[in-house]
């Protein structure tokens, strides 16, 4: 009898995983079990060129489904797993069928965290994590409507420079003092708030969202110091919230994630997991979770090597991405920790500059604004552990590369 993997969560890291199976010689049955109606396509654009209309929902999968009908990879689509029975080596689905496995793979990513607030159950209310939601957000757009964007994180500025191109009133609300205050310095925050009032983007920031008004659909956005802020759509993007209760449910360890080691195995020998439910080390930065699709396509490649008794274990650097009118905004490293930052370019002026986070004089990260070779080195930088001087990092005259050493 051929023995079966199972892959809970058709995301971009069951979309690596699943070939990489068959690359690294697993000759058994793989099935893919997700919950929307799509094979694994890309999220990133979902704020971006698909909300623009410029990608159709086919232009955005990752893969075609032939590829996986080539390999042998079935799908159970718009179906979701209630419980993993790790005794019986069995799941069941929610409609209480029950599938038997010799390995699991968990790819459950992660889902959007929501509101509880009076009106947030109106129409015109909305969160964007996946096609359906971006299929409901443009049945409110067009030009001269308002839309008030909830969070001032990349998820929220990615979707205001959108809405702003498609000719809207665009408000976002950012109750910290600053935006992107959880990920960024200081410096490049002000940088994002003046690029986007340039734009033509409100900004309003310490501002706590009470909640919205309207009969049927929403008219408005209700503040906490009494403001009233007139919507015809709302988007909110506070962040999100990984999917492990399944793993904890069956009694796997769960901290901030799933827990992995470098191998992508949880606390079961026969189950492993990737992507952004998962906590995992690093040398680097200690235990962390990332929500990065280049995180989940890696760790992937790691967790089907491990199914297959192969160890190739996985610590790349996190590295991100953000998208924002002309801007590409390119991350390595994380910046948690840091004692410096050092500016290199024109920040004030200019829309290409680089920041650098330092700690004790170590290169631990950089965010990078339409500098792909600062990016790159950046990266070695980070990577090999690089004390550097501040000064001349600074330096716009001087080549990165001149840091590396030989």
């Amino acid at each position: 009898m051929r023995p079966t993997c199972i892959i809970i969560g058709a995301s971009h890291a069951a979309a690596q995983l699943a070939p990489s199976l068959r690359q690294e010689g697993w000759e058994g049955d793989i099935i893919v079990i997700g919950d929307e109606a799509y094979v694994p396509y890309h999220r990133p654009p979902l704020s971006k060129a698909y909300l623009l209309g410029e990608k159709s929902a086919d232009e955005l999968l990752i893969r075609p489904q032939e590829i996986y009908s080539k390999h042998n990879i079935v799908f159970r689509l718009g179906t979701r797993v209630s419980a993993i029975n790790r005794a019986e080596k069995t799941l069941t689905l929610h409609d209480g069928e029950r599938l038997s496995y010799d390995k699991l793979a968990i790819c459950t990513g992660a889902r959007v965290r929501k509101v509880a607030l009076p009106g947030s159950e109106l129409q015109g209310v909305h969160y964007l994590r996946n096609i359906q939601d971006v299929d409901a957000i443009r049945q409110h757009t067009g030009e001269h409507k308002r839309a008030v964007i909830v969070g001032g994180g990349y998820i929220g500025l990615e979707t205001a420079a959108v809405l702003k191109k498609l000719g809207m009133q665009v408000t976002v609300l950012e109750m910290a003092p600053r935006v992107l205050a959880r990920v960024t310095a200081p410096e490049m925050s002000a940088f994002f708030q003046r690029v986007h009032r340039a734009e033509g983007v409100i900004i309003r920031t310490d501002a706590v969202v009470s909640g919205f008004a309207g009969e049927d659909r929403v008219t408005a956005v209700l503040c906490a110091d009494g403001s009233r802020l007139p919507a015809d759509l709302v988007v909110i993007g506070i962040g999100v919230i990984p999917n492990t209760e399944l793993a904890a449910d069956a009694g796997l360890a769960v901290a901030n994630g799933i827990t992995v080691d470098e191998l992508a195995r949880t606390s079961d020998p026969d189950i492993v997991a990737a992507g952004d439910c998962t906590s995992h080390p690093s040398k680097l930065y200690g235990r962390i979770r990332l929500e990065s699709v280049p995180n989940a396509s890696e760790q992937a490649k790691t967790a089907a090597a491990t199914i297959c008794g192969k160890n190739k274990p996985y610590d790349a650097l996190p590295w991100f991405w953000s998208d924002q009118y002309d801007l590409k905004l390119q991350m390595a490293g994380l910046n948690q920790g840091y004692d410096q930052v050092v500016i290199r370019g024109d920040r004030d002026h200019s829309r290409s500059f680089a920041a650098f986070y330092l700690k004790n004089g170590q290169l631990i990260a950089a965010d990078c604004v339409n500098r792909p070779q600062e990016f790159m080195l950046s990266k070695r930088l980070i990577a090999s552990a690089t004390t550097v001087d501040a000064a001349k990092l600074a330096d716009d005259r001087l080549e990165l590369k001149s840091f590396l050493t030989t």
